[in-house]
């Protein structure tokens, strides 16, 4: 079921989405060589909660923690691990959903870990400019397949890097996995059609080598997360955003400025 929400929702998922950002802000000076990823955790979940929110992954699918952290070939659903401390050269995604006052919100960011190669760095740029291609498709009229479709022709046919095509975006709100489906692949033309009020995420997970994935289990544990089949590195960019008369709103905006035309 697709629920399409006010301006008054729309407005509570900002807000949310403002705390989320915040949490993205600061680790853009906190991640750095030698950072267990169990610091990024503790971070992000004492940001979350001193301002009011909640870590809303935590209990979601039996998922133990605020922060899904997916390092170099790990493309989604990594745990923070104590023992795992990251090195120069490395990538490192980090996802997270809040909620406050009842509002939800989604993001993931990529970040380099001191100096990365320029394989890396082209990476992560083609990455986020394909979200953004991505969300100037989600406008009212258009269709999910345009959305994957301007992510999918630009990350592999213009680029030659790999479109995961097993991990997608979702509607969010009032759950933060909700309908419709949004693969960042397809046809453009194809789908079902965007109306105003529809609350989505788009977050384009690109691979320097094959889209296709592994599955490894956590030692010790049973959660399964998701790796590249061929060992190439992964970058993940995701925005919460909303479908409106004025043009698709990020609601999980980092950078006003830059992000001023999706505000």
């Amino acid at each position: 079921m697709i629920t399409l929400k006010s301006t008054r929702e729309i407005e509570g998922m900002r807000k949310s989405g403002a705390i989320l950002a915040g949490v993205h802000l600061g680790l853009r000076n906190l991640i750095k060589p030698g950072l267990s990823t169990w610091e990024i955790e503790k971070f992000a979940r004492q940001y979350i909660e001193s301002h009011g929110a909640l870590a809303s992954q935590i209990g979601f699918d039996g998922y133990k923690y605020a922060t899904c952290i997916s390092v170099n070939s790990e493309v989604a659903h990594g745990i923070p691990r104590r023992g795992l401390n990251l090195k120069n050269g490395d990538i490192v995604k980090v996802d997270m959903c809040v909620e406050y006052d009842g509002y939800q919100s989604d993001s993931c960011w990529t970040y380099a870990v001191g100096n990365v190669s320029a394989e890396i760095q082209k990476l992560m740029a083609v990455t986020k400019k394909a979200l953004y291609l991505g969300i100037d498709q989600a406008v009212i009229g258009n269709r999910i397949g345009d959305i994957g479709h301007a992510i999918q022709t630009y990350a592999e046919d213009e680029n030659g890097f790999g479109d995961i095509r097993t991990l997608i975006g979702h509607g969010i709100q009032p759950s933060i996995h909700e309908e419709p489906a949004i693969p960042h692949y397809g046809e453009a033309g194809r789908g079902l059609r965007l109306r105003e009020g529809m609350t989505i995420t788009i977050e384009p997970m690109i691979v320097t080598g094959s889209w296709q994935l592994a599955t490894k289990v956590v030692p010790h544990d049973t959660w399964r997360y998701y790796v590249t089949a061929d060992g190439s590195p992964a970058a993940q960019y995701e925005h919460t955003l909303a479908i409106t008369k004025a043009g698709p709103k990020i609601l999980t905006s980092q950078d006003p400025e830059a992000d001023a035309n999706y505000l």
